[in-house]
């Protein structure tokens, strides 16, 4: 029953991640935002999760996983009704920014339940693999409903559908989840939180700038002051009697091997998907309902990999599996570079399976070795590293390769007339199409989506060069890393 609750709060963070993928074109049109201001509604959920996830896994190995994890979702809650309703861009993007401190209570407070649940190795192997599955199985289900939704009402009907299963984890979880904490945790510190927080959000809104906007002033001057503030973290941590995080954990290959690996798959990944709701409803015109369908087989993949990963790491050995499995989402990414405007669906169908299955059996062996790494009084802590890495992958992914995209679908030529919105994003050209005669629009809309479709495919060259080099690295790197076998003592 516990297994359950964490698994419905999981689930729930990935419908939302997914789900608004495929709102992107109607919340496009609505609130018209300039390309830059539409990769922040993506990516600002992200920024802020990333900063925070570590403080937020800290704090529950202090205050007791269960009453953060059920705080959190009740915030969580209560900020969706915020995004759904949003007016402008700029409340759109602040919403998304506060739905990702309820965020970061969520996730690293269910894997450290997890550790604290099941203390038997394969025990703990399954429940990772469900865990792993039913974030898959919200991907699958994000776009699903969010397509069904989107069918029948307005794009913030996507984000009311976390207030009736955030109301059943609260009143589940109360009476099913056993609280967990660390005995002798120490105090929070909050200089250190705030040196996390600044340290990276700084770097990644560096990396951000830097790719859509070229090297400006701001950007060097953030990157230093992040790199200062992440470097004053790690020297505070190692000053501190009971730090937020033990930095010394990073001296373990396998410990830093999995991050490493969770971080440039996530990146390789995401800033590429953030755009195939786009792809399938803008370019190729399929429904809302019928793109959902679309991006199942993802969903499908991951699922079946999760359950049966932690016995194939066991039976072959980790670093196989896991190079393995982000071996193939590369060359699975390489196909796409071929991405065409009338690429037919079981060429992406077949791409989406297998992504999903190397992405399945990766994040599952990973998220096992990162938590056996800690003793289970850390294992919030270690499970907010874990998240973190996944966390500002999608933060990246999203602002370089989405920056690729942006950049590539920037510099078309349209007809004689072409409005500079239809230049912003291939949402803004759609809508500025149905202004202008039949024959004009349709110059307009051609060359706008074949920028588009350019630029995709461009992003997964760029994607699957990530994922082989990760592919590489996890074979290195987990080199000898074992998954634990025997009953585990206390």
């Amino acid at each position: 029953m516990a297994l359950g609750v964490l698994v419905l709060a999981v689930l729930l963070v990935a419908v939302d991640a997914t789900v608004l993928g495929l709102a992107t074109p109607y919340l496009g049109e609505d609130l018209q935002p300039s390309g830059t201001q539409l990769l922040w509604i993506g990516d600002a959920y992200s920024f802020v999760l990333a900063g925070l996830l570590v403080s937020m896994g800290s704090l529950g190995d202090r205050i007791g996983r269960k009453r953060l994890l059920l705080t959190g979702a009740t915030a969580f809650g209560l900020i969706s009704v915020l995004n759904a309703y949003a007016q402008t861009p700029g409340t759109m993007i602040v919403a998304r920014a506060l739905l990702g401190v309820a965020g970061a209570t969520l996730m690293p407070s269910t894997l450290a339940l997890i550790r604290n649940l099941f203390h038997d190795p394969r025990e703990r192997s399954l429940a990772i693999g469900i865990w792993s599955a039913a974030a898959s199985a919200g991907m699958a289900i994000g776009p699903i409903a969010g397509g069904a939704l989107l069918e029948h009402f307005w794009w913030g009907s996507v984000f009311l559908i976390n207030l009736p299963v955030m109301a059943l984890l609260v009143v589940v979880g109360m009476k099913t989840l056993p609280e967990s904490r660390n005995p002798s945790p120490g105090p929070w510190d909050l200089p250190s939180v705030l040196l996390s927080m600044a340290g990276m959000i700084g770097v990644v809104y560096a990396v951000k700038e830097a790719a859509a906007a070229g090297f400006s002033w701001p950007v060097p001057a953030a990157a230093v002051a992040g790199a200062a503030a992440l470097r004053a973290f790690v020297r505070r941590q190692r000053s501190l009697p009971v730090p937020v995080v033990d930095v010394r954990l990073f001296r373990s290959r396998g410990f830093s091997g999995a991050v490493l690996s969770d971080l440039l798959t996530v990146l390789g990944l995401s800033g590429l998907l953030f755009f195939l709701s786009q792809y399938l409803q803008l370019v190729q015109e399929r429904r809302p309902i019928e793109a959902g369908l679309a991006e199942l087989p993802a969903a499908v993949g991951a699922v079946a990999a999760g359950l049966v990963a932690g016995a194939a790491a066991r039976r072959f050995s980790v670093r196989v599996v896991v190079a393995g499995g982000l071996a193939m989402i590369g060359l699975a990414l390489a196909v796409l570079t071929t991405l065409g405007r009338t690429t037919g669906y079981p060429l992406i169908g077949v791409v989406l399976l297998v992504v999903g299955f190397g992405a399945g059996v990766a994040f599952t062996v990973t998220s096992d070795v990162i938590l056996t790494a800690v003793p289970k009084e850390q294992a919030g802590a270690a499970a907010a590293v874990s998240e973190t890495a996944y966390e500002l992958g999608a933060a990246l992914g999203i602002a370089l390769l989405g920056s690729v995209v942006t950049n590539v679908y920037q510099g078309f030529t349209g007809p004689a007339g072409t409005p500079e919105a239809a230049h912003e994003s291939l949402a803004g050209a759609v809508v500025a199409a149905e202004h202008l005669p039949g024959e004009t629009a349709g110059e307009l809309l051609h060359a706008a989506r074949e920028a588009f479709v350019d630029g995709v495919a461009l992003a997964a060259g760029f994607g699957a060069a990530l994922l082989l080099l990760a592919s590489a690295a996890a074979f290195f790197l987990l080199r000898g890393q074992k998954l634990a076998d025997g009953p585990v003592r206390h």
